[in-house]
């Protein structure tokens, strides 16, 4: 039992000499002031997060909000989406540079045919997707001619507004949701 004393006042005493000496108290003192440092850093450094930023088009372009009484597809809404396209449209034109630069770089010739034909299809799948974002390209030209001559948000079909919402998910749409919906079923019936 008076071991067991001992120790136990031993260490009481290594707390209480660790924990008065100026030599820790100033270190403490110093940690805490180096984190709440940082902690400020970090507050200033890190950019908010553009909330609802049109997934898609890769935007950092916040959705659009209508004012109240506002006329749809007013001219601060054209330039929304006139900028939401040109942004779109610069973020397919990179992809494109780098997809090229890809294939310059990696033009090898490997001895191995399963090598070789595994680099073949990879690059198959990048000029696949490329020549999507070709297409896709050109919908956005089309999409801002339309914002030109002010028929922009109105459905090809029916005359009906598409909405902002609908042009927030996909800029380039010509359809309004009732006439894509029916346009699906139509496509579905005849391939089966």
């Amino acid at each position: 039992m008076p071991a067991k004393k001992v120790t136990k006042i031993a260490k009481k005493t290594k707390k209480v000499t660790k924990k008065n000496t100026p030599a820790t108290t100033k270190a403490k003192a110093a940690t805490k002031k180096t984190v709440a440092k940082k902690k400020v850093a970090k507050k200033v450094t890190t950019r908010p997060k553009a909330t609802g930023a049109v997934a898609n088009n890769k935007s950092k372009i916040a959705p659009y909000k209508a004012k109240k009484n506002e006329k749809y597809m007013s001219a601060a809404m054209k330039r929304h989406f006139t900028a939401v396209l040109l942004n779109w449209k610069e973020h397919l034109k990179e992809e494109m540079r780098k997809t090229f630069d890809h294939l310059k770089s990696k033009d090898e010739s490997y001895a191995d045919p399963i090598d070789r034909a595994s680099q073949e299809e990879e690059f198959a799948f990048e000029l696949r997707t490329r020549d999507r974002e070709t297409k896709l390209t050109r919908k956005i030209n089309l999409s801002l001619e339309k914002i030109k001559y002010d028929e922009f948000g109105w459905c090809e079909d029916c005359g009906v507004e598409i909405g902002v919402k609908r042009l927030e998910a996909r800029p380039t749409a010509t359809l309004c949701i009732d006439c894509k919906s029916l346009d699906e079923i139509k496509e579905k019936q005849l391939t089966g």
